[in-house]
């Protein structure tokens, strides 16, 4: 299963997290986060991460040419979005060169139906917690209702994911799961994360992966 640890905006506390070799590093460029880069985070501190790791730029509804303009300047491998951005929207997207994980959020019940329609331009989904925020409320949905998604594209799982439901993660089976999403649960503050706690959830998952 892939690894993305998402929130990063300090380049000492990344560049630890980086050398414990997730598959994916995230960047909030959203102004209302709390992780938000903004000019945190200079773009020189991404070009010199593992090259195994992948660059992922976390947008809310951003205007295109915004999100083009800030994917080059970052050197960005991904760019996820997670706001109500249309299909047509990440065809474009697409159309100009980015992959594209486009982030849903999940409530106690949801319609995966519209979703066909992004299948053909979309890498992943990203199934996150329905709250008050795009993303980063810090608590997990109920896994359940991801039994009726049959496709057709494969999904990272998060929300709320962290050392504490760790067991119950590894438990979790679907035929589209590709990896799952951390944030907030390894933080020590926003947009700073614990590097101790991360290299044990890695090394729990690869463990677990191994047996």
């Amino acid at each position: 299963m892939q690894v993305k640890i998402c929130g990063m905006r300090e380049a000492a506390n990344l560049s630890d997290i980086a050398g414990l070799l997730p598959d994916y590093v995230g960047f909030i460029f959203y102004p209302k986060s709390a992780r938000y880069v903004g000019d945190t985070l200079d773009a020189e501190a991404l070009r010199d991460l593992p090259p195994t790791v992948r660059k992922v730029g976390v947008f809310v509804d951003a205007p295109l040419p915004e999100l083009l303009a800030t994917a080059a300047r970052y050197g960005l491998d991904y760019v996820q979005l997670h706001g109500h951005e249309s299909a047509a929207y990440c065809r474009e997207a697409h159309a100009q060169g980015l992959r594209i994980i486009k982030a849903f959020s999940v409530g106690e019940q949801f319609d995966f139906g519209p979703l066909a329609e992004y299948g053909t331009v979309c890498d992943y989904f990203l199934f996150d917690t329905k709250g008050q925020q795009p993303g980063g409320n810090g608590y997990a949905f109920d896994w359940r209702v991801l039994a009726d998604y049959q496709g057709p594209a494969p999904f990272l799982l998060s929300g709320g994911l962290g050392p504490a439901n760790a067991s119950e993660l590894l438990a979790f089976q679907h035929p589209f799961l590709a990896g799952y999403d951390f944030n907030s649960q390894l933080e020590t503050a926003p947009g700073f994360k614990d590097v101790a706690a991360t290299r044990a959830l890695l090394l729990t998952l690869s463990q677990s992966a191994n047996s």
